[in-house]
């Protein structure tokens, strides 16, 4: 397998994204009784404002990641690899990318959240270094909330 490219999305990728999005995300619809909220978010608004990645492999899209700066912590609002490819460490990839995206805006920490009923998500971000400091409903959701230490260089 070639190596999976890390880029910013731009409004011609909208269409791959939400494709993604359904195949990522499709598994969790009868779990959880509805979409989940990554399946309805506005792809071509957040790509707008510069907050989505992805990773290509040989012109494809496998996975996604949207990244909002807030005023305290860099947010991870999304994480998805398509099926075809989970399992392969891309996951981890996307978490990496978001963690050095962190250092490079400064950010000493890191937040996100997932459905309760996603177990999958919570060994992996475990796994991880992710830690749970809260758990809540919102926007009809019962959601696990994570953070991550991010180590900063000591400058010179």
């Amino acid at each position: 397998m070639t190596e999976p490219e890390m880029r910013a999305a731009g409004p011609d990728d909208v269409p791959a994204i939400e494709t993604l999005i359904r195949d990522a995300y499709g598994k969790y619809v009868e779990r959880i009784g509805r979409p989940p909220a990554p399946m309805t978010a506005d792809y071509g608004r957040l790509v707008e404002a510069g907050g989505v990645w992805v990773l290509e492999l040989d012109g494809s899209l496998v996975g996604l990641m949207a990244l909002t700066s807030m005023a305290d912590h860099l947010l991870v609002g999304n994480v998805a690899v398509s099926t075809a490819h989970q399992r392969r460490g891309l996951g981890s990839k996307l978490l990496a990318h978001a963690e050095a995206q962190a250092r490079r805006r400064g950010f000493s920490e890191m937040r996100l959240y997932t459905n309760e009923l996603m177990h999958e998500n919570l060994v992996l971000y475990r796994k991880l270094g992710w830690s749970e400091y809260d758990r809540a409903e919102q926007d009809g959701f019962r959601r696990i909330f994570l953070r991550k230490t991010v180590e900063t260089a000591l400058s010179e």
